[in-house]
């Protein structure tokens, strides 16, 4: 079930990494007819292989709990789930679904709305997968589960990790609309916006489990003879919280307890019915021992503090394998030849990279620490007693109870056998425990180390020198393509560009010019001409009659929003303020994620309106 908490976040990635598409690359009747084909195919080939192997199931009659059955299950459950993700991949890159919504005013005001929309449809996307495997979760692990209880549990333990990024981004779709001008410079601003983020990380960390355990639906542990154990355990410990509560998750039929919260008012002790219907009170003592483990050990602090670390390093190494990238010529020449949009690419590179990135993190090295730290809270329980072999004999009712293999790892815990193996040596060497307390310290030195390391590497390429030399090896291969192709104009917009990012304005209107003389009506190049005359830092070469004339033709060809705008400033610098004010009005109609860009050249021209109506 964690794999799901990975499947939304990627998700979120690929949604929130999209650039918006000039223009769609199909018409809207043919793109809903694509989007429901996509859904049926889908469907139907998930439905097809979950009765296949029902069928394998009751023909060759399987024993009760087979890893080898549960072991095709799980890859099936998987292997859906990641064509879930792919076709959402395709409704968003493809289909260009979220250009659709852009054009709907409520959408392009708070864009957390269309984000919560396309978040919902991946829910779709799962649930459907979820609905054809439950008959076949029923036989494998000979469940009682309702199909929806199956779905609605599956839901609800995975969508609480999006709800920080749903407040986040919902107050943020808020202040944008609010009459404070200071705070939405402040929020502009790239310091503004990082502490507006770890003020809310933290706040969210503190105050999350709340919201979490009512989304869930928990309720408070009885009073008996359980409830009393537990208490008595976390006071021996001194560990404060706010409740023992009753995990309802897939019915309470699943065998798990868990802690969350990093402060005594907002942390919860989580217990399932079937844990304490199947579990002796001493084993009940040995699992929330563990929990407590946790606890102590400060590895819910630790986690908050990963989740940091890796928004920090997934900037830094961005950077470190985009420069190796494009420094290898390769994507450059891909950029040149293949006539894709350098927006197209960076983008599909952006969101490759930071799915990739993502993935390696978490999988990789925060699981590294979260299977460390569950081994580090088996050996807690040795805190309070003197022996942990009720935790040894949980582990094997868990293992009969839930069909799991015992040998089978995951990216978050170790095997049940490997676990048991390990408290087994510290049963008779308890000097295990304290190496494995060590391990942790090295690792987490290491990682601090290495995060420095990275950092540092990400900011000297980031720096300037770094970036003279990438565009230098590009203006370098521009040239040779130029000299290959002299009458390419693709070539000589991309020079343009080239020559405009280095502020070299007479070099800039040569290339563009250059381009317009191979072909006239080309908007990006006439749009980007027409910027360059209207807006010019060298005064001699602003012209802003021939900005207007060059703003017309490119609008004639496309009415992308970047396009009118251009329009609407060549309208401002020649004193058309109502001009420029309508077709503002029209970029911003047409807007989807930079409205604030849009929306402060309204407020100038308006301005600029109004005061010559004063003076008139």
């Amino acid at each position: 079930m964690f794999a799901n908490f990975l499947y939304f976040i990627i998700v979120l990635l690929i949604y929130a990494t999209y650039q918006p598409s000039e223009t769609p690359n199909l018409p809207l009747d043919e793109t809903l007819e694509l989007f429901l084909f996509f859904i049926l195919v889908f469907f139907l080939l998930t439905r097809i292989q979950f009765s296949m192997l029902e069928k394998k199931i009751r023909t060759q009659g399987f024993p009760l709990f087979d890893h080898v059955l549960e072991n095709s299950f799980t890859s099936l459950l998987s292997r859906q789930s990641v064509m879930a993700v792919f076709l959402f991949t395709v409704d968003v890159y493809i289909l260009n679904l979220p250009d659709y919504m852009d054009k709907i005013g409520y959408f392009r005001i708070f864009p957390t709305l269309p984000a919560l929309l396309f978040l919902l449809l991946f829910v779709f996307y799962l649930s459907l997968v979820w609905y054809c495997a439950h008959d076949t979760y029923q036989r494998v692990y000979s469940s009682r589960i309702s199909r929806n209880a199956y779905i609605l549990s599956n839901i609800s333990f995975a969508v609480p990790v999006l709800l920080p990024w749903v407040l986040l981004s919902g107050i943020h779709d808020l202040i944008m609309v609010l009459p404070f001008e200071w705070l939405k410079k402040f929020m502009a601003a790239g310091e503004g916006e990082t502490l507006f983020f770890l003020i809310f990380l933290f706040a969210v960390a503190l105050t999350g489990p709340l919201l979490i355990q009512k989304f869930w639906g928990c309720k408070p542990l009885g009073k008996g003879h359980v409830r009393e154990r537990i208490e008595t355990l976390c006071e021996r410990a001194g560990m404060e919280y706010a409740d023992i509560l009753c995990w309802p998750i897939f019915e309470g039929r699943m065998i798990t307890a868990g802690v969350m919260g990093l402060v005594k008012k907002f942390r919860y002790i989580l217990v399932t019915k079937a844990l304490l219907d199947l579990l002796s009170p001493e084993e009940v003592d040995a699992v929330i021992a563990h929990e407590i483990g946790h606890v102590k050990r400060s590895h819910l602090i630790f986690y908050l503090f990963f989740f940091v670390g890796y928004m920090v390093l997934s900037y830094a190494i961005f950077d470190l394998i985009l420069y190796l990238i494009v420094f290898t010529e390769p994507l450059y020449r891909f950029v040149i030849h293949s006539g894709v949009s350098q927006t197209s690419v960076t983008s599909t590179l952006f969101t490759i990279l930071n799915i990739f990135i993502f993935l390696v993190y978490f999988r990789y090295i925060f699981g590294y620490f979260m299977r460390n730290f569950e081994r580090q809270a088996d050996c807690y329980v040795y805190t309070f007693f003197d022996t942990a072999g009720p935790l040894i004999s949980t582990f094997e009712k868990i293992a009969a109870g839930s069909g799991q293999a015992p040998d089978k790892p995951n990216w978050h815990h170790f095997s049940i056998a490997e676990r048991v193996d390990y408290i087994l040596k510290c049963e008779k060497d308890r000097s295990w425990i304290k190496k494995h307390d060590q391990k942790i310290k090295k690792s987490i030195a290491v990682y601090l180390i290495g995060m420095i390391l990275i950092g540092c590497g990400g900011y000297l390429v980031s720096s300037g020198e770094t970036d003279r030399k990438l565009i230098a090896n590009f203006e370098r291969i521009l040239w040779e393509e130029i000299e290959k192709n002299p009458h390419n104009p693709k070539l000589y917009h991309l020079l343009g560009d080239l020559h405009y990012s280095r502020n070299e304005y007479a070099q800039t209107i040569g290339a563009y010019q250059k381009a317009l003389d191979l072909k006239a009506d080309d908007p990006e190049v006439l749009n980007n001409l027409a910027w360059l005359y209207a807006t010019c830092e060298t005064l001699p070469l602003r012209n802003p009659e021939m900005a207007l004339r060059l703003a017309l033709r490119a609008a004639q060809l496309s009415d992308a929003p970047h396009v009118l705008d251009t329009l609407a400033e060549s309208y401002y610098v020649n004193g058309m303020y109502e001009m420029a004010v309508q077709t503002e009005e029209k970029a911003l109609a047409r807007s989807g994620k930079e409205r604030a860009l849009y929306e402060a050249q309204l407020e100038k021209f308006r301005k600029a309106m109004e005061k010559r109506g004063k003076i008139s």
